[in-house]
């Protein structure tokens, strides 16, 4: 079979020329970005049904990040705070299609506009890398434009607007990616195609390889022997599902097959590995106890995220359990590895101090803020609205206190995540100063980013005659 690589602007594969004469001594850098997995969703997280070896080796072997987050809780804009280090309000991208999501009778306000796709001229970290000499690899998902090809990637493989596979076993249907054999399964594929482009790379140049397969978003599909193997196994209350386990487990096998690859290239101990997750898993499929809600919510289950880096004898064999850090900070920190000085603007910070220090003092923690002015519907028992995961919100994070501004009424949550993880208790009638300054850093940053907050009333809104959840 014709291995279909994707070439943009003409490039020959192994034809790039280095911008500069030291470039072959630039940091490899794999950017691995699984899509839906859990924070849970680990064995080594939590989980004691779905088995993921691969990824607990590479938790065991790197730093671990306790406390991670993605730059919003569901795929395109996440990926787009992640791609270009900064916040929704600057790229514009707050939703996944629709910002009006849900029926029109139950939105009490009027969404703002959402971009589908990033605006021309936005900084994207392959493009910066491609001014730098590396070249550009992409595998899987890209979901922020039509053509990673138009934002510095070299070579493509399935890569589109596409936000989920049509299915998981050929004919894929997918119009970056030559049909492999009838049954052959996605997933397997795009980890083949991801250690093949490891293998081949020009080793006179750095590389950068974005591997973000589609996996384990739905469609819930699964080699049939493995789902056998999750039926017969014991579930837990919180997770399950055979064919989600199924599917956890070809993703990780493929991981480990692209973790194989690094370091049978002789190109390990230069090559740094990120892994990471672009929200949290779905409540219905994958409860990410003991966070609250999921995908989709600005509960702990909607955005946080497992986080690991490593690179072999230097960032390794490390937990950071107290400093909160965010998705938009690797754009920053990929910078100060390759020490690229374009003049680029940045809402997270460089995290090669927390990487380097003995401790977490090293690293001076800043507010992470979120901001959705729109609607997603599918509400759950947790999210304590049976219709909408959310509705427009606000979101500070500041040393453990967590503030969510609600647009529709004005109402306060406020919650201390250190002695409740969960999000039980919103203890923001117990304290109104923690509230104020909170409030406060939340609207001179909304100010500084130009947050769309001021809504119009929507005509068609009648109240929901629909349940109220409970905690």
């Amino acid at each position: 079979m014709k291995t279909p690589y994707f070439l943009c602007c003409g490039l020959a594969f192994t034809g790039l020329i280095p911008l500069h004469a030291q470039s072959h001594q630039l940091p490899n850098i794999v950017l691995i970005n699984i899509d839906d997995l859990g924070w849970t969703d680990l064995s080594s997280n939590g989980s004691k049904y779905y088995e993921t070896p691969h990824i607990d080796q590479l938790k065991k072997q790197g730093i671990w990040f306790q406390k991670a987050y993605a730059g919003a809780s569901n795929s395109a804009p996440s990926r787009a705070c992640m791609l270009t280090g900064m916040n929704t309000p600057r790229h514009g991208i707050y939703t996944v299609g629709n910002p009006d999501r849900g029926k029109k009778e139950l939105r009490k306000l009027i969404s703002y506009p959402n971009r589908e796709e990033l605006p021309e001229g936005i900084q994207i970290l392959p493009q910066v890398l491609k001014r730098a000499g590396y070249q550009t690899f992409h595998v899987g998902k890209w979901h922020v434009t039509q053509d990673p090809c138009d934002c510095g990637i070299d070579v493509n493989i399935a890569g589109n607007h596409a936000g989920n596979p049509s299915t998981y076993f050929a004919p894929y249907q997918n119009k970056n990616l030559s049909d492999g054999p009838q049954g052959e399964f996605l997933t397997d594929r795009l980890g083949n195609e991801a250690a093949r482009l490891i293998q081949k790379v020009n080793k006179s140049q750095p590389f950068f390889l974005y591997y973000a397969t589609y996996a384990v978003h739905t469609p819930l599909q699964a080699p049939e022997e493995l789902i056998e193997k999750y039926r017969r196994k014991q579930p837990t209350t919180a997770h399950s599902n055979p064919v989600y386990a199924a599917l956890v487990e070809v993703m990780d096998r493929n991981v480990g097959k692209v973790l194989r690859a690094i370091s049978e290239s002789g190109q390990a101990d230069n090559t740094i590995i990120i892994f990471t997750t672009d929200n949290g898993g779905v409540y219905d499929i994958s409860k990410q106890w003991p966070l609250r809600a999921g995908k989709g919510s600005f509960y702990e289950g909607g955005i946080r995220v497992p986080l690991i880096i490593y690179q072999p004898h230097r960032f390794e064999h490390k937990k950071i359990t107290e400093t909160a850090v965010s998705q938009m900070d690797l754009f920053p920190t990929i910078m100060e590895w390759t020490g690229i000085s374009d003049s680029l603007q940045f809402d997270g910070k460089s995290l090669m101090p927390l990487l380097e220090s003995e401790n977490d003092s090293a690293f001076k923690e800043r507010p992470l803020y979120w901001h959705f002015p729109a609607y997603l519907e599918g509400g759950n028992v947790e999210t304590v609205d049976m219709d909408f995961r959310t509705r427009p919100v606000s979101v500070i994070l500041k040393d453990d206190w967590k503030l969510i501004e609600n647009y529709e009424d004005g109402r306060i949550e406020l919650y201390h995540l250190k002695t409740d993880l969960g999000e039980k208790q919103d203890v923001s009638q117990n304290c109104p100063q923690k509230v104020k300054e909170l409030k406060t850093l939340l609207d001179n940053w909304k100010k500084r980013t130009n947050a769309p907050c001021h809504f119009k009333k929507n005509p068609y809104y009648q109240p929901s005659q629909g349940r109220q959840g409970e905690l």
